[in-house]
């Protein structure tokens, strides 16, 4: 009996330090081998997906990557405490006015691919209008949990890495319409195994 007590209570005490390193560093529940490696002017960012939960806008999201769609575009939404928002291929022109700013895409839109992932701290999601099936490139990361989200925008990943950065990004100077003051910038993402990156 003592033995079985002695047993559980190493079962349940290895239980409780898993979840808490896994709340400390991102549990990946879900994420398959292909993650992305995100270069931004304040760091690296490594996100992996959920191609089982929304297989779509994770081919769609590889896809703009390989392509070189995102190399080159702003974080162009900045909301302390909320978001911070990026992909729309018009914020890699200097030309286009900030006031254009997150009204771009590929104009391939999306089915909604809504599921059971919610909206907490690292979450990926895929940006839309008030249309539901009008996601296309841009997305976002959350910066804390976003209940009011959850199953009205399509969860697709997680940050897996380099939660500091987001952090960071998210601390920069905004104008009234949440566009940073100075650009921050994407400047490369590459889609690669997870062993590449030492989380594997």
């Amino acid at each position: 009996m003592i033995t079985l007590r002695n047993s559980r209570l190493r079962f349940t005490a290895a239980a409780i330090a898993g979840l808490l390193i896994a709340a400390l560093i991102g549990c990946g529940g879900g994420v398959k081998n292909e993650v992305a490696v995100m270069e931004t002017d304040f760091g690296e960012i490594v996100l992996g997906f959920y191609p089982d939960d929304a297989p779509n806008h994770v081919s769609r999201f590889k896809q703009l990557a390989r392509d070189g769609v995102y190399d080159g575009v702003l974080f162009h939404r900045v909301v302390p405490g909320f978001v911070i928002q990026a992909g729309d291929p018009l914020t890699k022109n200097p030309d286009t006015p900030r006031a254009k700013y997150g009204s771009g895409g590929t104009g391939d839109s999306l089915t909604a691919e809504f599921n059971e992932r919610r909206h907490v701290r690292g979450t990926l999601g895929m940006a839309r209008s008030r249309d539901p099936n009008s996601a296309d490139s841009q997305f976002y990361i959350a910066l804390g949990a976003i209940p009011h989200l959850d199953g009205k925008y399509t969860v697709f990943g997680e940050v897996l890495r380099g939660m500091s950065v987001v952090d960071s990004i998210a601390t920069v100077k905004t104008d009234m319409r949440d566009v940073p003051v100075e650009d921050v910038r994407i400047n490369s993402v590459r889609i690669v195994s997870k062993r590449e990156v030492g989380l594997e």
